[in-house]
């Protein structure tokens, strides 16, 4: 054999040797992972293959899947009431992928979850199961009422309910909302759906109930009264502060008065400064209590970390670095702290369950076509944000706010009810913004527990209402109301 065609059979040799590794490498190595690539069409044609299971409301499925015809990929997803449980469910659509209970429990809803697999034999047949079933804790009219309350007023906000006792969401509704069946296929008109409602103002595609974040206003009062009396800056609620009215604020000439007649709250006590409102009061609790002491509190609430229900909560910030002034500031909901109407549900019912704050849990049961139970959610404590002494002086002062102060509107005949209202000043010029209207509250069983807890934000932006009435008390409050109402008469 010459040279030449020595050298040319030894490079072919080579060549064969490299594709035989190549070959194996991607056939063994990273089979899986091409495989299950979201570029992989195959994937995508499997994920479509079988109708998907649901997701169950009040013992009702809230979404379905028909078959799309003209297309490889089989089924598709249908929602009922699509606008109303967005906030929950999110969306699952074959070009937009997947948000919220649709992410979030995927493998479960498309049977690829291995916890369905009945026997050995599934295993190794490879066939897949039927999807699973996701069993929310959403109470239908709790949820209605909140959605109904929000498209009434035709306003942008949302509305977080909870169970104190055990921390299930009762309803979650954010507006504007979407219907996510509109664009759940790949066609063309799905595409510009999604379009049009990815380019809207008005941000549908945003859940307002828990990933966006707010000024809480004066509804974080509550969380001031109890920072200030859990570490000893006020002992009792009945008596005299020294906080003068209008209050200026530490090392600065500014003064900030309230929006009853100074008088009403000058060195009032904090019960009579919570049932009106008076800034005075708070500011001065928030900087003898201290920034230490009120973040400590605002995290034992749930505050600087993001929560999961199992979906993703945006975290709600009570900062770390704050002079004088930002700390007075934050005892009445304003300078750098924000929070999402989630969170302060979670503080509304960490008080109102005796300063127990239990861990929101949005998904109650996991199941099997067949029925079967594949996950259970117990309750769970999530941590001891206060006392119960603490608790329970808060929760007087709230009741006292509802029966014989601004809080007035949520009061239920024969009920307890504790309520906080509030306004919050937003945006660099807060004098061309509309604030934001906020109210919080909860209502007690004749044993003194209570069953729900609810925060609701309004953002008048979009209304065709005059400032003067943009004030939780008046937009908020009938929300609420209607709110605990469902839940009660369950």
């Amino acid at each position: 054999m010459n040279t030449t065609v020595r050298r040319t059979a030894v490079f072919c040799g080579v060549l064969v040797l490299a594709l035989l590794i190549r070959a194996t490498w991607v056939q063994f190595v990273r089979g899986d992972a091409l495989a299950e690539h979201d570029m992989n069409r195959r994937v995508k044609i499997d994920t479509f293959a079988q109708p998907r299971g649901d997701i169950i409301v009040g013992g009702r499925s809230i979404t379905g899947s028909v078959p799309t015809p003209g297309s490889d990929f089989k089924y598709k997803r249908v929602y009922k009431d699509g606008p109303m449980y967005a906030p929950v469910t999110g969306y699952f659509s074959q070009s937009q992928g997947k948000t919220f209970l649709e992410g979030v429990h995927d493998d479960l809803l498309s049977g690829k979850d291995r916890r369905l697999l009945g026997s050995p034999l599934d295993t190794l047949t490879g066939e897949r199961p039927a999807g699973g079933d996701v069993i929310t804790t959403i109470d239908p009219k709790a949820q209605r009422a909140a959605y109904k309350g929000l498209t009434d007023l035709n306003a942008k906000g949302a509305v977080v309910a909870l169970d104190p006792r055990s921390g299930r969401i009762l309803a979650m509704a954010s507006t504007p909302s979407y219907d996510p069946s509109v664009f759940a296929g790949i066609f063309n008109k799905d595409g510009k759906a999604f379009k049009k409602l990815d380019e809207d103002k008005r941000k549908p595609l945003n859940s307002r109930a828990f990933r966006e974040t707010y000024p809480p206003g004066s509804t974080f009062k509550i969380l001031t009264a109890a920072a200030a009396l859990e570490h000893g800056a006020v002992t009792d609620i009945d008596t005299r502060s020294k906080a003068r009215a209008p209050y200026r604020l530490p090392l600065s000439s500014t003064t900030i008065g309230n929006v009853v007649p100074d008088s009403m709250c000058d060195k009032v006590s904090l019960k009579t400064a919570m049932q009106w409102s008076c800034n005075n009061v708070f500011l001065d609790a928030a900087l003898r209590t201290g920034k230490d002491g009120m973040r400590e509190t605002a995290e034992k609430f749930g505050f600087n970390e993001e929560q999961f229900m199992p979906v993703r909560t945006a975290a709600s910030v009570y900062p770390e670095k704050l002079d004088k002034p930002q700390t007075a500031l934050t005892g009445m909901g304003q300078g750098s702290v924000t929070t999402t109407p989630f969170q302060m549900a979670m503080v509304t019912a960490g008080l109102a369950n005796d300063g127990k704050v239990m861990q929101p849990y949005l998904v109650k049961e996991l199941r099997g076509s067949d029925l079967s139970t594949v996950a259970k959610t117990e309750p769970k404590e999530l941590s001891r944000a206060v006392s119960e002494s603490t608790a329970r002086k808060v929760q007087e002062m709230m009741e006292h706010t509802v029966t014989d102060g601004t809080g007035d509107k949520v009061a239920i005949e024969g009920v307890t009810v504790g309520g906080k209202p509030g306004t919050a000043q937003h945006g660099a010029n807060v004098r061309d913004e509309r604030p934001y209207a906020w109210f919080v509250s909860y209502a007690k069983k004749s044993d003194g527990t209570s069953p729900v807890a609810v925060a609701v934000l309004v953002d008048p932006q979009d209304m065709d209402i005059s400032r003067s009435e943009i004030a939780g008390g008046k937009l908020g409050a009938p929300i609420a109301k209607a709110v605990m109402e469902a839940v009660l008469k369950r």
